[in-house]
């Protein structure tokens, strides 16, 4: 489908979004969230986010209808029905609150997550197959939970925010969600390391690794299903149009190198703090000296780790592991 400029979100979907605004309204596709959830439901819905295997026979050919089939269904069999406003966050001790609030990622992580969620919305109104159309649409839906959940914690621990800046509906969607979708590849296979990080080093307690896991293994999802869908476009795009989508995609990663460049020398539109969270993560959350290469190693295993359960035909994100193991290979040498 050719791109389009919006100037506005279509009405169908600037209803939608002002209903995720009120408390989520019920996801897309008829899933349904438990009010509250028991926790043998939690149990399997966790254990079903984290492994799936298609039905589809042979091949699963980006570009194919068994390909479209297998991730419509994937993303939509692993939807876990957790509900922000039923999450019961646990008890912190002083000390591990303070930890907590002291973390410099909070203002900079509910922003992204409205940023993502208003991109893909505009984004999955401009696709014609049915089954992209509502995989995408769910994906901006949980990037709405997202924001619910951290405004949720920030809220149960006293966590000062900044104002919020508005979240217009991008004038390019197809460019919105590449730079989104390519970004949460590079943040997610950095935060699974950090995430395994603070847990082994206790700086997250164990009641809130537990009841903070489920996004992280979300954004597992999202990168997959993203992935699948950079694989799916490529091969359905007319031969015409091809060479200007690989630019958009050269284009998008040198954006997205410049922007974190600059966020490493502290430069840019949010504090300083927030903008270094990425090179100074691995002591903000261990309290401990971890070396470049022993962070790069655990990021790699814990990538790995997430996405073991799912179907190992569908495609990976393989960018940020491929960049790494090179990184490793030349720091050996």
């Amino acid at each position: 489908m050719e791109p389009k400029e919006f100037g506005s979100l279509s009405g169908a979907a600037d209803a939608y979004v002002s209903r995720m605004d009120a408390e989520l309204a019920p996801p897309p596709l008829g899933l349904a969230l438990a009010d509250p959830p028991s926790a043998a439901r939690i149990a399997a819905a966790d254990r079903a986010a984290r492994h799936w295997q298609s039905s589809e026979p042979g091949e699963l050919r980006p570009g194919t209808d068994a390909h479209t089939r297998a991730v419509a269904r994937m993303f939509r069999e692993t939807f876990n029905p957790y509900k922000p406003a039923v999450i019961d966050w646990p008890k912190l001790s002083e000390a591990a609150r303070a930890r907590l609030v002291s973390l410099p990622i909070w203002d900079i992580a509910v922003q992204t997550e409205g940023k993502a969620r208003i991109r893909m919305l505009a984004y999955a109104e401009t696709v014609r197959d049915p089954d992209w159309h509502g995989a995408i649409e769910l994906n901006g839906w949980e990037e709405g939970r997202h924001k619910s959940v951290l405004a949720n914690l920030v809220a149960a621990y006293d966590v000062a925010l900044a104002p919020e800046p508005p979240y217009p509906p991008p004038r390019h969607p197809e460019w919105a969600y590449l730079v989104t979708g390519f970004s949460e590849c590079i943040d997610s296979f950095f935060a699974f390391g950090l995430f395994a990080l603070a847990e082994r080093s206790g700086f997250f307690p164990p009641e809130l690794v537990e009841t903070f896991e489920p996004v992280m293994q979300e954004e597992c999802r999202h990168i997959l299903l993203f992935a699948n869908w950079l694989g799916w476009h490529r091969a359905t795009l007319p031969w015409w149009r091809r060479p200007f989508f690989e630019l958009q995609v050269l284009a998008a990663w040198a954006f997205l190198g410049l922007e974190r460049i600059s966020l490493a020398r502290g430069v840019g539109g949010v504090p300083d703090q927030d903008n270094n969270f990425t090179v100074t993560g691995s002591q903000a959350v261990s309290g401990q000296d971890v070396s470049v290469s022993e962070l790069m190693r655990l990021c790699l295993s814990e990538n790995d780790r997430r996405f073991a359960g799912y179907d190992a035909r569908l495609l990976r994100p393989v960018t940020m592991p491929w960049l790494t193991r090179m990184a490793l290979r030349v720091m050996r040498r």
